[in-house]
C-alpha cells in the first residue's frame, strides 16, 4: 500500500449492515467512491455544484481485498492515493481502516479513465488534473 495522504471519515449505518451484522460487501465500493469524490473535491478538481455528468471519470477496474468484517457504528476512514497517472487513465489505491485503531480492514485499487460524458468518448487527462495529482502525491508522470 503506497502512502495516502488523504483520508475521509465515514460511519457505518444499519441500512449498511448485511444480515450476518457486518458491512455489506458492496459498500466497501460505495465508501471508496465516496473517498475519492472528497479527495477530487480536496485536489480542487470537483466542486459540489457541478453535475456528475462533468466531473470526467468513469470507473473502468477494481479490485478489492477484504480483512476483516467492519461492524455498525464502526467510525472509518478511507485513503485514497493516486499511484499512476497515464495518458487516459488513473490508478488510485485505496483502503479502508478502523476510525479508532487503524487496522486495514479492506484494501483496493480502482482504474478511473478519464472521460467526456456529453460524447461518450474517453479524452486524455486533463493537464490541470496530472499538474493536481503530481504535486499532491509527490509523483513524477
Amino acid at each position: 500500500m503506497p502512502t495516502l495522504r488523504f483520508y475521509h471519515p465515514i460511519e457505518v449505518r444499519y441500512a449498511d449492515i448485511d444480515a450476518q451484522g457486518h458491512l455489506n460487501n458492496a459498500k466497501f465500493l460505495t465508501f471508496f467512491e465516496q473517498a475519492r469524490i472528497q479527495y477530487l473535491r480536496h485536489l480542487g478538481l470537483f466542486a459540489q455544484a457541478q453535475s456528475f455528468m462533468d466531473i470526467g471519470v468513469i470507473l473502468a477496474d477494481v479490485h478489492l481485498a477484504f480483512r476483516a468484517p467492519v461492524l455498525w457504528e464502526t467510525a472509518v476512514r478511507v485513503g485514497v492515493a493516486t499511484t499512476r497517472l497515464g495518458n487516459k487513465s488513473m490508478t488510485v489505491s485505496q483502503c479502508l481502516l478502523d476510525g479508532a485503531t487503524g487496522q486495514v480492514m479492506a484494501e483496493g485499487e480502482v482504474v478511473l479513465v478519464t472521460y467526456n460524458y456529453h460524447t461518450g468518448q474517453t479524452i486524455p487527462l486533463p493537464e490541470s488534473w496530472r499538474t493536481a495529482i503530481s504535486q499532491f502525491e509527490d509523483l513524477h508522470s
